[in-house]
This record gives C-alpha cells, sequence and structure tokens, in this order.
C-alpha cells in the first residue's frame, strides 16, 4: 500500500471546496501546486482516540475523522502530531492516576500504529532528522505531543517517562488551572497559581530543557507563559495558538507574548480553529464553555472532570470516499467522534438551542486564518510563525476543515504574495528550527 503518489491531482480538486475572493488564475494555481508539492507540510496539533487506532479500526481507512492516512494524501500533508491530551480533573492521587493511564493508552496507540498496523507507510519520528529521513523514504511522518501535563500528577520523573515514550512537546496546564500551571480559563474563573506557575511546573521546565522536550504555550495563562518563556533556556512553542488583537480570546497570545516568544526564538503555530480567528458574543462562548464541560470535554476550572472514553463496542467511523464535486461535510468539532450516537445527538441538539438563542459569528475561513498569519509575520517577522490545526479536536475552518484541503492554505499564502521559502517556514521550517534548538540546549545541559 502506497500511500505517497497523485498528489497534485487530488489537490487541484479541492478548489471548489472553498471560495476565494476571486477564482485564482491558472498561473497561480500552477504556481501553488508546485510550491505545496515541494515543501515539507507539518501540522503540530491533530487529536486521536485510540479506538481508532485499533487493527480492525484505523488511519489506514477514509474515517470521518479530520486526519488519517487517504485525507493526508490527499491533501498531500506529510508530519501530523498526534496528541497526548487528557483534560483536567482533580489534583487527588486517583485522579492522577486516571489520567496517566489514559495519557499512556494514547502513547501506546500510536506506536502501535506506526510499529505494528502501518509501518510501511508512516513512521514515528524523534528527532527533526527523523522527520526528514522518514519523508526522503516517501512515508508519512508522526510525532507525539502532549498537551496538559495534568498526568503528571506530582511525580517529575514522568517528565522523562513521557519522553522516552516519544512525548516531544508538552504544554503545563489545559483548560483549568493545574498543578503545574494557571490555565487561560483563570481569566473568567480566577487563577490557583497567582496567574503563573507552580514550584513543581518550574521543575518541570527545568527537566524538559535538559530532556529536550518542547515547551508549548497553548493553553497556559499569559502569566505563566512569559514566566516559562523567562525560565526556559530552550525557544518555546505555542503549538495551537492565535492572535488575540484579531480575536479576543484568552486561548490566543497578546502582542507582549508574541514579542517575548521572539526574543526566546519560539514559534507561534497559528491555528485553523474557527473560534479563535472569530470570536462569538461572549454570552455564546459561556454557553458553549458550560456544554462541553458537562460532556467532558475542556472543563473550564480546576477540579472539573476527566473525560472518560466510552467503554464497550463501537462502530468504525468509515465516511464514504468524496466526490470531486461534493463538499466535505462541515464538522461542529472533531472530538464528536468521541461520543456514542445517543450522546452525540444530545449534544447537537443542545448546540441547536444555543445556536438559537446565541447565533454564532460567520464560520472563520482560510482567509481569515491567513490574516492571523500576516499580523504575525508582520509583528515578530517570519521566522517565528507556523502552521496547526487542532484537527478532532474542535478545529476546523471554511476551506481546510480537514487534512485533505491543505492546499488551499497554500494556495492562498501564494495569492498574498508569500514565496516558496517563506512558505516552507510557515509549513515547517520554522517549528523544525526549534526543535533542533531544543536538542541542541538538552545536549549542553546533559554535558554540565
Amino acid at each position: 500500500m502506497n500511500f505517497r503518489p497523485g498528489k497534485l491531482l487530488l489537490a487541484s480538486s479541492l478548489i471548489p471546496l472553498f471560495a476565494f475572493a476571486q477564482a485564482p488564475n491558472p498561473a497561480l494555481l500552477t504556481k501553488a501546486k508546485a510550491i505545496h508539492d515541494r515543501v515539507l507540510k507539518l501540522d503540530t496539533h491533530n487529536d486521536i482516540d485510540p479506538s481508532t487506532f485499533t487493527a480492525e479500526c484505523n488511519y489506514l481507512k477514509r474515517l470521518t475523522t479530520q486526519v488519517n492516512l487517504p485525507k493526508m494524501v490527499d491533501g498531500d500533508m506529510d508530519v501530523a502530531f498526534f496528541i497526548v491530551y487528557v483534560g483536567q480533573g482533580l489534583p487527588t492521587p486517583e485522579a492522577y492516576d486516571i489520567a496517566y493511564k489514559q495519557a499512556i493508552e494514547k502513547f501506546e496507540a500510536v506506536h502501535h500504529f506506526t510499529k505494528t498496523i502501518a509501518p510501511d507507510v508512516m513512521g514515528l519520528a524523534l528527532t527533526p532528522a527523523d522527520v526528514r529521513r522518514l519523508h526522503r523514504q516517501g512515508k508519512r511522518i508522526a510525532v507525539i505531543g502532549v498537551e496538559n501535563g495534568y498526568p503528571i500528577g506530582t511525580d517529575i520523573k514522568r517528565v522523562k517517562e513521557f519522553y522516552d515514550r516519544g512525548g516531544r512537546y508538552l504544554s503545563l496546564a489545559h483548560n483549568g488551572n493545574s498543578q503545574l500551571a494557571d490555565s487561560n480559563t483563570g481569566e473568567a474563573s480566577g487563577y490557583l497559581h497567582n496567574n503563573g506557575l507552580s514550584p513543581l511546573g518550574r521543575e518541570v521546565i527545568a527537566e524538559m530543557n535538559r530532556l529536550g522536550m518542547m515547551v508549548d504555550l497553548s493553553h497556559p495563562s499569559k502569566g505563566a507563559n512569559l514566566e516559562a518563556i523567562r525560565l526556559s533556556q530552550a525557544p518555546v512553542i505555542a503549538s495551537h495558538s492565535s492572535v488575540r488583537a484579531l480575536a479576543d480570546h484568552s486561548r490566543n497570545m497578546d502582542d507582549e507574548q508574541l514579542l517575548a516568544l521572539k526574543k526566546n526564538g519560539g514559534v507561534i503555530q497559528i491555528v485553523g480553529f474557527a473560534s479563535y480567528l472569530k470570536v462569538d458574543s461572549k454570552e455564546r462562548t459561556a454557553a458553549l464553555t458550560a456544554l462541553r464541560g458537562d460532556f467532558g470535554f475542556g472543563a473550564g476550572r480546576t477540579g472539573g472532570p476527566t473525560f472518560r472514553r466510552p467503554t464497550g463496542p463501537r462502530a468504525c467511523p468509515v465516511e464514504a470516499p468524496p466526490s470531486a464535486t461534493a463538499a466535505a461535510p462541515r464538522r461542529a468539532g472533531g472530538f464528536l467522534n468521541m461520543l456514542p450516537p445517543d450522546r452525540r445527538a444530545e449534544y447537537e441538539k443542545r448546540l441547536a438551542e444555543i445556536d438559537a438563542k446565541y447565533p454564532p459569528a460567520p464560520r472563520a475561513n482560510v482567509q481569515d486564518m491567513v490574516n492571523h498569519i500576516d499580523y504575525a509575520v508582520k509583528l515578530i517577522g517570519i521566522d517565528h510563525v507556523g502552521i496547526s490545526s487542532d484537527f478532532d479536536g474542535g478545529g476546523g475552518i471554511d476551506g481546510w476543515d480537514s487534512a485533505a484541503e491543505a492546499f488551499n492554505v497554500t494556495l492562498e499564502l501564494v495569492r498574498r504574495g508569500y514565496t516558496e521559502e517563506q512558505i516552507g517556514k510557515l509549513w515547517s521550517g520554522n517549528l523544525l528550527r526549534v526543535w533542533a534548538d531544543v536538542e541542541k540546549v538538552a545536549q549542553k545541559l546533559q554535558k554540565r
């Protein structure tokens, strides 16, 4: 089974899925196709469910997930960071143990897929050199990122364990203050660590520097992020965030954080997540946060529920092959794939009630996303900006609603005048440079 050939033919069929301000002329389209073919394309944030990494149901199939191998081929996506995510839970030994086991399940799912199910077509990269080597071999590439340090509990040795299992970045909090850092949600609900890091969180930063693990600023609070940047001896990343000056959401980075990120040598991966590119009303945002909390997705406070994946037999969510003329179905959020049918129906019913009471802002599209890229590039420079999606974790915008539509991002960048060198930096070059710098710092620290 070979997932590499035929990529540009598929890319051309995606153009009707996204309405540009004006149809691209043939010369622009040809230029964008050639650039998209040549640059290495990397997405730093794709959530996963272990139930779709089994022998019977996995990413070799065209699943309803926004990311899988057929869709990566359609969009000619080369690298996917698969995410070990566990939601925020109670600060108790029992809850830490549950979260730890959930994290290990996701680590093992990625290893099982790359080593046993699909080793001929996808490899696991542990270094930037691995990424380039596997790309030369014609394989798609998996990397592991850890979203939320909560599963570490109070045992700092688990940082090394997560690194040894393949984790190459880690964020110290998610939605809800953790034992390591305050969350962006603290702006509304209050902080636990005075808008910063805990003593253990500071130790974790030092340990990540020593190991060569990238510090991720997406989700912690502004104060925690600025403290992490000051403490880190290596460049940091924001694996899936956008610009607060354009969308006033606590998950986005303001100019002070962006400038600190630049000084540190890091990179912000602008995310194709609609509500981080164009913000809804405060009333709608509060209603959606409560809804997701009720269903176990990203509780916005310390002590919220730890999400437990439904148990028991589940149907493999395979979708029909896409038509060259029909647009892909829009998703309310990839995380819904983790719900059984009855719970998903209940979620969608309540979402419809929220839509009726608090209408959403027009859905963000690829042009909105590139507006955020433009802003960040002008403020901090082309060397400090990248691209991510948060697919299967709520991400998706008009024109880039799955890995299959990645070409539309390149096309819009070309339309705005970005060069091939600049597009290569945005899609992967900057992130790989930071990752390599983090490794160099670790080597120096280990020699000491």
